[in-house]
């Protein structure tokens, strides 16, 4: 059996808990990833992504330039270790429901990350698809309060809307 070890991605980047917002938007932009983890030192105590940054930061109008990423960041990071199977991460993904697992050794030090794009690539496409499935359940939205963001479908106040209409 296949160890995660040789699917996963090395040499991954992260930040601390107290990089800033736009430092790890930056950081992503660069890099061209959606999540980056938080490590305090050594030891992995979260992950940020670009939406952690978009609904916990920047909705709520938190300055990106100041704000640390530990206000944002998910904690409680669900990990692997490199030795595992991966079917075993994989198994992992889907009752999670996560796309990317951080890689740990037995020390517990990051040393790289498992994304369903490496099991889709690297692995078996059955099995990516099988664990897509799974992970990908359809959201269903809260939608009935109004945000400031709430207008008529294609964009603009609803007013805008009904004048265009009329």
């Amino acid at each position: 059996m296949s160890q995660v070890a040789k699917f996963m991605t090395r040499g991954v980047r992260s930040m601390s808990p107290g990089d800033t917002l736009q430092c790890a938007a930056q950081a992503m932009e660069e890099l061209d990833v959606g999540a980056i983890p938080v490590c305090d030192g050594e030891r992995v105590v979260g992950i940020v992504t670009d939406r952690d940054i978009t609904v916990r930061g920047v909705a709520p109008g938190l300055p990106i330039g100041s704000t640390p990423i530990s206000e944002v960041m998910t904690e409680g990071v669900e990990y692997c270790f490199e030795d595992e199977s991966i079917e075993e991460a994989r198994e992992q993904m889907q009752s999670a429901q996560i796309r990317r697992l951080p890689v740990l050794d037995r020390q517990k030090r990051l040393v790289g990350i498992l994304a369903l794009g490496d099991v889709a690539a690297k692995v078996d496409s059955d099995q990516a698809g099988e664990a897509l499935a799974d992970i990908s359940e359809p959201a269903e939205p809260d939608r009935s309060g109004d945000s400031a963001a709430s207008g008529a479908a294609g964009g603009g106040s609803a007013s805008e809307h009904a004048s265009r209409m009329a």
